[in-house]
């Protein structure tokens, strides 16, 4: 017997010997190895006839989501293997094995979402998260983007600049200059296992992307004399998230009828859409008042001997929009059209016992305005679950004055970054006024070093008294302007600063 025989018979008695007579054949035979999380669960004669059998199978799954073929799970592996082993399983024997196991698979898009980095209390970068989300469909997606960006921008004016159709600016007006979306969005065909939250609905998926929740948001039974600015205050909402939940009311005068029931929803918007506007219009250009003294007069009577005229100016300005909430206003051009005319006081300057205490109670009309300008960027009151407590005033330009809103003494002058002291960890550097009736003005995020007058300094009503900046918790330059009834974040209650002009 020549030397190729004997090592075939060798070979063949190893074999049997190792493996048993029942399984292994005298000839290698190609098959397929059936893998689950890395794990062997035997070979099976044809991988197609376990794929198709597993789409056989799930019936359920292809109703549910309306697609024609379901996949076997994401991680389970079928290697072609040429092997003398004989214990082959059926497929039916395999996916009962895996059916409780692992997810099977369809075929869909993942959405990945790459989240924005920010800076917490302390200066430090957090890394924003990347969230993945599955549509059975792209249009699915790409439809509800289109959708909830409409949320925040009117269609009108989302397919004007779409289709470049806007009008031009011939003397005042507001055009969009730019729209996108800050986020990295990529959009992916992949096998999604069923497990995962998958949308198949443009309406539910939108409401994800608004809400960052596809629950029900709460209801509300409109009662008689209910507005919808108070209906949304009082359920620590802004108007804007109260209109964008209920898309069917055009604007905060909408009528609304006791017993209509409404929704109230807090936004938490899952990506943030930008827009760039221009605006151009014409403002009061305030005059100056020129404070002289007569010390034959004791302090608190004051004369006006020359009536202040205001002068009118065109403002151009660029304004940034973060998920439709104004975020900064930058002054980009101002012509003078008319000069204003100064108004001359002059106020008695013999200081009695009591100087600087006992001055008359503000009252609306009193209060003087603390800007150089008067575009406010974000107003008083509710937004996306926290009470803004003040009015931010932007578009005047860095470093430009911040005036004094009522007289009274100064009990605050310093700043604070990061942490939570007393209630004004993100108020950067500013300043509290006490008008010694309860009543305190609050001035924020002034620029660094600006601040002109210290602890225990008397002010007059429109005296300069630090410049606008950006420090603390400020996106862009702008004035946090605060009227406070009793002691700010100490007890105290904070006002809407409009009411009293």
């Amino acid at each position: 017997m020549n030397n190729k025989k004997i090592f075939g018979l060798l070979l063949i008695v190893i074999i049997l010997f190792t493996t048993g007579f029942t399984s292994v054949s005298t000839k290698p035979k190609d098959l397929y190895r059936v893998y689950l999380k890395g794990e062997s669960l035997g070979l099976i004669e044809s991988k197609d006839e376990l794929e198709d059998y597993i789409d056989q199978e799930q019936r359920e799954i292809k109703n549910k989501y309306k697609v024609k073929k379901v996949y076997a799970p994401a991680d389970l592996d079928i290697k072609k293997e040429t092997t003398f082993d004989n214990r082959v399983k059926s497929v039916e024997e395999i996916y009962e094995e895996i059916k409780d196991i692992s997810p099977f698979t369809i075929s869909g898009y993942v959405v990945k979402i790459k989240g924005l980095d920010t800076t917490n209390e302390n200066g430090k970068v957090v890394k924003g998260t990347t969230q993945k989300i599955y549509v059975t469909k792209k249009a699915t997606f790409t439809n509800s983007i289109e959708k909830t960006v409409k949320s925040f921008i009117t269609e009108d004016d989302f397919n004007n600049y779409a289709n470049d159709t806007q009008k031009e600016i011939e003397d005042v007006g507001q055009i969009i200059e730019n729209i996108y979306i800050k986020n990295k969005i990529t959009i992916k065909k992949d096998l999604i296992p069923v497990d995962k939250k998958i949308y198949q609905t443009e309406e539910e998926l939108s409401q994800y992307l608004l809400f960052g929740t596809t629950e029900k948001q709460k209801t509300y039974i409109i009662k008689a004399g209910d507005t919808i600015p108070d209906v949304a205050f009082k359920n620590k909402i802004s108007t804007q998230e109260f209109l964008i939940a209920n898309p069917d009311l055009q604007d905060e005068n909408s009528l609304l009828t006791p017993g209509q029931e409404v929704t109230l929803g807090i936004l938490k918007p899952q990506f943030s859409l930008i827009e760039v506007d221009r605006v151009v219009f014409r403002e009061d250009k305030n005059y100056t008042t020129e404070t002289r003294y007569d010390n034959e007069k004791y302090v608190g009577w004051s004369q006006v001997t020359q009536k202040g005229v205001k002068g009118e100016q065109k403002v151009t300005q660029e304004i940034l929009k973060v998920n439709g909430v104004i975020e900064s206003r930058t002054p980009i051009n101002t012509e003078v059209l008319k000069e204003p005319i100064n108004e001359i006081v002059v106020k008695g300057g013999k200081k009695s016992l009591y100087y600087g205490y006992g001055s008359p109670l503000p009252y609306a009309g009193t209060w003087g305005w603390p800007a150089t300008c008067a575009s406010i960027s974000s107003p008083f009151g509710w937004r996306w679950g926290s009470l803004h407590d003040g009015t931010d005033i932007a578009g005047c330009g860095y470093g430009s004055n911040i005036f004094a809103a009522q007289a009274g003494t100064v009990v605050v002058s310093e700043k604070k970054y990061g942490g939570y002291a007393g209630g004004y960890g993100d108020n950067g550097e500013y300043i509290v006024i006490d008008h010694h009736n309860n009543y305190y003005s609050l001035y924020a995020h002034l620029c660094p070093g600006c601040r002109s007058v210290k602890v225990g300094d008397y002010v007059e009503k429109g005296q300069p008294i630090g410049g606008m900046g950006m420090t603390g918790a400020a996106t862009g330059v702008h004035l946090h302007f605060a009227i406070w009834y009793g002691f700010p974040y100490r007890g105290g209650t904070a006002l809407n600063a409009m009411q009293f002009y």
